[in-house]
């Protein structure tokens, strides 16, 4: 799966740019990564919104444990790969029907955070539970939404193409080409939200993230990590 959205949604993050200024290397557009994930990812398919996002998909090889789906609901659009090990109890939870799937869900998840605003971001996608990411972008207030589950089981990375678009996908590779070293691992158990400003552990939503610059030899520009307070540190 593939998203990818403008300035004008989501700042590019300091940490990616400064990732990618230590170790300049060759990017290309965000029109290019969308058409060589066409190109090369069979029966793909691929939804603009508007003028500044793109989200794009494909059946096609994906793992029967970790299925894609794609789902449009009050102009809230959701991609998700992955699988709710709770999804039952989630769906009584919402008041959902019975064939609510994983990315019914998680639209009606972000409804209620955004409609019952102060809600706490990190108790929406902590009640999740299984392997999981997902994107969604809800139109109406450009308000961009992202998560990987704790323990990473889903392949997920961001970065940031040649003329400044944040991209997320669950192909390291594909984004390689386009975001050179303005790219890293989305780290697992955790949020990005543009209603927020920043990313944030579900986890432990207080404790800091920092960005660590990688290897010249690795593929990521930057690795993100959760910073542990020094108390909890000095008992393990």
């Amino acid at each position: 799966m593939l998203g990818v959205f403008s300035s004008s949604i989501v700042s590019p993050p300091d940490e990616l740019v400064a990732a990618g200024c230590r170790t300049p290397s060759p990017k290309t557009t965000s029109t290019a990564l969308l058409n060589r994930f066409l190109e090369t990812k069979a029966s793909s398919v691929s939804v603009q919104i508007g003028d500044d996002a793109h989200l794009a998909f494909t059946h096609h090889s994906e793992s029967p444990l970790r299925p894609r789906s794609f789902a449009v609901k009050d102009e809230i659009f959701c991609l998700f790969e992955g699988a709710l090990d709770n999804l039952g109890s989630l769906k009584q939870q919402y008041g959902l029907a019975k064939s609510a799937n994983e990315v019914i869900l998680v639209i009606e998840a972000y409804k209620a955070l955004r409609d019952r605003a102060p809600y706490p971001p990190s108790h929406v996608v902590g009640h999740l539970e299984g392997n999981f990411a997902f994107i969604v972008y809800d139109k109406a207030t450009s308000t961009l939404f992202v998560a990987s589950d704790q323990y990473g089981k889903v392949p997920f990375s961001w970065g940031i193409t040649a003329d400044g678009y944040v991209a997320f996908a669950d192909d390291a590779e594909l984004l390689k080409g386009a975001c050179g070293k303005s790219l890293a691992s989305f780290p697992q158990g955790c949020f990005f939200s543009t209603a927020v400003g920043e990313l944030r552990s579900f986890e432990n939503p207080k404790n800091k993230i920092t960005a660590v610059p990688a290897s010249e030899e690795e593929i990521w520009g930057a690795t993100f990590k959760v910073e542990v307070p020094a108390a909890l540190a000095a008992t393990k």
